[in-house]
């Protein structure tokens, strides 16, 4: 692996010729990130922060900034950005800004400290980042990300974040998936929770202050763009009922992923696309929507009762040993009785220089591949096709740690992993002490998201995003505690010194609530939601979503085709007719009415469910999270086309002629991927 500084290019510009999604869509001017900076790669961000205009105090306090999502990403920059002086209004649909998605995640944050001194730095984490990321992510912006994480351990060590210790009193590190080296900071398995509890009291402290408005138990319905600029948003109150404009000088959308579009994933139940999608709808750009992560470590679907998995975390790889049955035959019987010659660690047999820690997806697919052999142990569940055609199938791994208790003992591994342990056994019944945990991949994250430049500014002026909901910084697969990472990068350090460069062109002229743009948005909310409650057909919107999740999982879920994915078109497209005459929402819009949320929600799912098929069936190549079957080597792995595909597709929504309407073929805006710090090669951790 040679070092390279970033001053020459590495790549050229790809040219796609092949062309399955012909017909779906239409090709749009190419894209280029018009902020993008250049020179030495480790002097960029540095160069970036001095050469952004600051904006005086006196200003700040004559600027309004909306923030939608209170996670690591929104709770942070509310945060920064209020204790710099500016009016930011807050926005949640939780009850709590700490109930965020952010809360849930386990397993710890990455930062390139090299406590361990075994040989991490900045440069590594840029570079396993993108390599993790099968070579689909913008090296700017990755390299940015890398260089801020170490301040990230300083600012929550501060903030009194129970980071995990080491007996002399020094942070721990552990390693986690698609990497070498320890680099990863944790608070047990609550690592997002006590990280969240960190922004939420930095945020808290500006609410006193009273730089920051909150905003509970409100959704973000529209987008208010004016002039060409997002100036606000339409909200309803979720528990009167109430749809109320909010106008600002600048919106920040924080709102998370949209792995939920599967209906079945480990996101928290109100997860959802809503506020990225009405942004979409409004010109900003979607970008790459086909790549999503399935998550190795997930316990099993127990029954087709289920409405959500739970994940457990990736730092259970690190002591685990994956294995399954060589003998199908084998699947039923108890597992401690299945001796040691009849198991097959086919992780460790297959990836012999990475083994248990391979990056996610190649450990989710290999999870699926064993499975279908039929190796699959736990409870026989039942999958039914778009035909109605039913089978009964094993979903499950096993995931073993009877080497690790023999080698540390049970009361180090209670020490690491008590609270895991516990949650799988309240949730199986099953003592994992005792008996192998048993897991399979589930939706975890989205990689895709609405596309911004190096600024964290999508391509409609005034609109800036950050977190799980842009695009930038993980290709098409993210590496494990990498999520908390970026979200805290954003909020924190990257976007308050990016902010900046458009709000010193302020103050702005005001609008308010007369102006065309704010009752042209705010009407457009409330047909909507007249619309809803005016179909009084048949069918729960939790109905349409559970169907639409079976189609994206089966056709455009761990493996694609390009017959499978043209299939899923038109079945989502019958789908959407179907939801548009025959929803049934109960009670009225001027109170609590979760049937009301939820047809908001699936309705934007159902579209965003359409563009994630015509984005994976156009990109004919695997490449990380995203796999077509037709792009694969002779042993199975992923296998990119960098001479047509590397690039970042940006999607133009095309318009909709009237509420339900057929959507027009979306246009699709290419941003070329060149590398300068870095090589693309064939992904291997063998």
């Amino acid at each position: 692996m040679a070092f390279l500084d970033g001053t020459s290019p590495t790549n050229a510009a790809p040219n796609q010729i092949s062309d399955d999604a012909a017909g779906y869509y239409t090709l749009g001017s190419p894209l280029v990130d018009p902020v993008a900076p250049t020179g030495p790669i480790k002097d960029r961000w540095t160069n970036r922060k001095f050469e952004n205009r600051l904006v005086n105090p006196a200003n700040r306090r004559k600027l309004d900034i909306i923030i939608v999502g209170t996670g690591l990403a929104g709770g942070a920059a509310a945060a920064t950005l209020g204790e710099a002086g500016y009016n930011v209004k807050s926005f949640c649909y939780q009850d709590s800004p700490r109930r965020a998605h952010s809360i849930a995640a386990q397993g710890g944050i990455n930062a390139a400290k090299n406590y361990k001194e075994d040989g991490d730095s900045t440069h590594r984490l840029f570079y396993d980042t993108v390599k993790g990321g099968d070579y689909r992510a913008r090296e700017n912006n990755v390299y940015r990300l890398a260089e801020v994480s170490a301040n990230i351990i300083d600012q929550c060590v501060a903030q009194g974040v129970p980071f995990a210790r080491e007996y002399g009193g020094l942070l721990d590190n552990r390693s986690f998936g698609g990497v070498q080296v320890s680099r990863t900071f944790y608070a047990r398995g609550q690592t997002g929770q006590q990280l969240l509890i960190g922004a939420y009291q930095a945020m808290e402290r500006q609410v006193a202050a009273g730089t920051v408005k909150q905003y509970t138990r409100h959704e973000m319905l529209e987008l208010i763009v004016a002039d060409g600029k997002a100036r606000g948003i339409v909200t309803r109150d979720m528990v009167t009922g109430a749809i109320d404009t909010h106008l600002a000088d600048v919106v920040v959308l924080a709102s998370g992923g949209y792995g939920n579009v599967f209906f079945l994933s480990t996101n928290a139940m109100g997860s959802n696309v809503t506020a990225a999608w009405r942004a979409h709808r409004k010109g900003a750009y979607m970008a790459n929507p086909c790549y999503t992560q399935i998550h190795p470590t997930c316990i099993p679907v127990s029954g087709d009762h289920q409405s959500k998995l739970t994940l457990m975390s990736e730092s259970l790889r690190n002591d685990g040993r994956i294995w399954v049955p060589k003998n199908p035959e084998d699947a039923t019987k108890d597992p401690r009785e299945i001796p040691e010659e009849d198991r097959d660690y086919y992780l460790e047999r297959i990836y012999p220089s990475f083994g248990n820690l391979v990056p996610r997806d190649i450990a989710s697919r290999a999870a699926k591949y064993q499975c279908d052999d039929g190796k699959g142990v736990g409870p026989a569940v039942r999958e039914v096709d778009d035909e109605g055609n039913e089978r009964m199938v094993r979903r499950g791994v096993y995931l073993d740690f009877a080497d690790a208790i023999a080698r540390l003992g049970e009361d180090a591994v209670r020490e690491k992993y008590d609270n895991l342990f516990d949650m799988y056994e309240r949730i199986t019944g099953e003592n994992p002490y005792q008996v192998p945990m048993r897991i399979y991949p589930a939706v975890h994250y989205v990689m895709g998201g609405l596309w911004v430049d190096y600024h964290l500014q999508s391509n409609v002026e005034g609109l800036f995003v950050a977190g799980e909901a842009n695009f930038s910084d993980h290709g098409a697969n993210r590496l494990g505690a990498s999520a908390l990472m970026q979200g805290l990068a954003d909020g924190y350090f990257v976007l308050p010194n990016t902010i900046r460069e458009y709000l010193a062109d302020g103050p702005f002229d005001k609008i308010d609530e007369s102006h065309p743009a704010v009752v042209e948005a705010r009407k457009e909310v409330e047909d909507r939601i007249a619309k809803f409650l005016a179909i009084q057909g048949t069918r729960s919107a939790d109905s349409f979503h559970k169907e639409l999740g079976r189609i994206m999982w089966e056709y455009c879920g761990m493996e694609r085709t390009e017959a499978g994915l043209k299939k899923a078109i038109g079945l989502i497209r019958d789908l959407k007719k179907q939801f548009w005459s025959d929803l049934k929402v109960l009670g009225s819009a001027e109170t609590l009415n979760q049937s009301l949320e939820k047809a908001g929600r699936t309705a934007d799912f159902i579209e965003l469910g359409e563009l994630m098929c015509i984005d994976a069936l156009n990109r004919r190549e695997s490449c990380g999270g995203h796999f077509r079957a037709e792009s694969q080597t002779e042993d199975g792995e992923a296998l990119r086309h960098d001479d047509e595909f590397a690039y970042v597709a940006a999607w133009e929504y095309a318009g909709d002629p009237a509420l339900g309407g057929e959507m027009g073929q979306p246009i699709l805006h290419k941003e070329d991927l060149i590398y300068t710090a870095i090589e693309m090669k064939q992904r291997s951790y063998k």
